[in-house]
């Protein structure tokens, strides 16, 4: 019996663990990306202060739109980046949207206050506005100037926070 335990735990470990690499790649059955120069997709969300946010504000100035899901193992890792990011630049005039992949709200907002994150975020049910970007890979994040995408990092690897201040500096010029 005590080996019957021990198999059903690494069982249900190892399905979990597929599960959530799962929800980092899941695919719709074709493969692309907007590619950088492309304008910023018209879409409107309601962020977590109950705000609403519309792309067009990304017309002028700097922004960082982010795409995550809280399952996936490689946004736990880029969330904390973009957090300390966020801080860095904080007294800069940059716009930061973080939009979840479909994700119920209650689930986002409980990692966001079990993790101390304080980014604003939209919490999407439906992958609508992540597939006017991209088909698949999260995390997925857009920085653009001027409403015209300039960047895009994914998940391979996750880029670091200096990365990411990089890119942010040279649209800051």
């Amino acid at each position: 019996m005590r080996g019957s335990s021990s198999y059903t735990g690494f069982l249900l470990t190892a399905i979990l663990l597929i599960l959530s690499f799962a929800s980092c790649i899941k695919d719709n059955g074709r493969e692309w990306e907007l590619p950088i120069g492309s304008r910023v997709p018209e879409f409107t969300v309601i962020m977590n202060d109950g705000t609403s946010f519309s792309s067009s504000s990304l017309d002028k100035g700097v922004g960082l739109i982010a795409f995550f899901h809280t399952g996936c193992s490689d946004c736990r890792q880029a969330l904390p980046i973009l957090q300390r990011v966020f801080e860095d630049y904080s007294s800069e005039s940059i716009t930061f949207v973080l939009i979840s992949r479909a994700e119920q709200g209650e689930d986002v907002a409980a990692y966001w206050k079990e993790t101390g994150l304080t980014l604003p975020y939209s919490a999407r049910e439906d992958r609508e506005i992540y597939d006017m970007f991209a088909s698949s890979r999260i995390p997925r994040i857009y920085l653009c100037k001027d409403g015209i995408i300039r960047r895009v990092f994914a998940d391979s690897p996750v880029p670091t926070a200096e990365e990411l201040s990089s890119a942010i500096e040279l649209l800051l010029l």
